[in-house]
């Protein structure tokens, strides 16, 4: 068994790629990935996706507004509606990202503290962007009880100092494909040195190909090559690794029945 466990169903390219969600999926199952969890980053988006993938018994959701959205509205309320839906198992994607928009950060860590707080109200652990900004998303965390429904730190690119204080918390670490970039040296150390119960893989398609498909758009079917250099590095076997990353998957998200 493979997962999936971070991707945008609903911002891949249906007009030239693929025929639709469905075809998305046959392609990844073809390839042993056997489920997805596809993940909202805003609320305005996040009907249409859950309709997309409502037929799929072993699509997931997750439902909350990216740092990098949070212009495009933000209600406290739509949001606990939303994420009330059985077929939500987590909250997020939410986060901090000083990268890109450092302007906001004030805005950021208020809308970042609520969806930490409805996730322990609904008791469903958090998906996690963080980027350039390591010791507010921890803080926070710490801040607003985050230990009490654990998560994940999605896209992980941080250090492995960072890695440990999340694992501390309850959390996961998640690996996409940018570990298989060349110069993804410190990425690949911290891979090597966290415990593989402790990792997810993910592709967050439709960004972020690995290689050899680098340059291509993401999809869930190359969850396998990260699972497979992940295995590399940690010198086990690929089987080993979907064996674990699954197991730690459902662990997390321990609303997500597998059928």
């Amino acid at each position: 068994m493979l997962i999936d466990s971070h991707c945008h169903l609903d911002k891949l390219d249906y007009d030239s790629l693929h025929q639709n969600v469905g075809d998305v999926l046959d392609k990844a199952q073809a390839r042993g990935v056997d489920y997805f969890l596809s993940v909202g980053v805003t609320l305005d988006s996040f009907p249409a996706m859950l309709d997309m993938i409502r037929p799929y018994s072993h699509v997931f959701a997750s439902c909350g507004v990216h740092p990098l959205d949070i212009e495009n509205g933000f209600d406290y309320d739509r949001l606990k509606a939303l994420a009330a839906d059985e077929r939500v198992v987590a909250v997020g994607e939410t986060g901090l990202d000083y990268h890109y928009q450092p302007e906001l950060a004030e805005q950021q860590q208020a809308i970042f503290r609520q969806h930490v707080r409805l996730a322990v109200e609904l008791n469903k652990p958090l998906i996690i962007h963080t980027r350039a900004a390591r010791e507010d998303t921890l803080a926070i965390l710490r801040e607003e009880g985050a230990e009490r429904v654990g998560g994940v730190l999605h896209c992980f690119t941080e250090s492995y100092e960072m890695a440990e204080a999340a694992i501390e918390l309850g959390f996961y670490i998640s690996i996409s494909g940018i570990v298989t970039f060349n110069k993804a040296t410190e990425l690949k150390d911290v891979v090597r040195r966290i415990p593989l119960e402790r990792l997810l893989v993910e592709t967050d398609s439709p960004y972020l190909a690995p290689v050899p498909h680098r340059g291509k758009q993401n999809q869930p079917a190359y969850v396998k090559e990260v699972a497979e250099y992940v295995a590399m590095l940690k010198g086990e076997s690929v089987e080993t690794v979907c064996e674990i990353t699954s197991r730690n998957f459902f662990t997390l998200f321990s609303g997500a029945n597998p059928q």
